[in-house]
């Protein structure tokens, strides 16, 4: 069961990287006015969004498989919305990844 936890943490963490590299191509396209601007939000946002939908269906597994409780999962839910928060969330994970191998 914790390898589930471990997904969670590797993909949040690549979530929280590929929303990062969005807000980069949105500020080309729309700050730069370069045309590869419009080719790099298309392809970091559906590289996004991928990711996005993939953490939200392992927090539903979590939930089922894990119990957690679902202030726990509404953290991770609402870091996962603001850009740079995922990264500093990422200690709290290690935390519970250990807290679940506990016998």
């Amino acid at each position: 069961m914790t390898h589930l936890l471990v997904w969670l943490r590797r993909v949040a963490l690549v979530e929280a990287v590929s929303y990062v590299l969005l807000l980069s191509a949105m500020v080309v396209k729309y700050g730069g006015k370069w045309p590869i601007g419009t080719m790099l939000v298309r392809v970091t946002g559906m590289a996004h969004g991928v990711l996005f939908l993939l953490m939200v269906l392992l927090l539903l597994a979590t939930l089922v498989r894990r119990h957690w409780s679902r202030r726990r999962l509404l953290v991770v839910f609402v870091a996962s919305l603001l850009p740079i928060v995922p990264f500093f969330l990422d200690r709290h994970l290690k935390d519970w990844i250990r807290e679940g191998q506990k016998p």
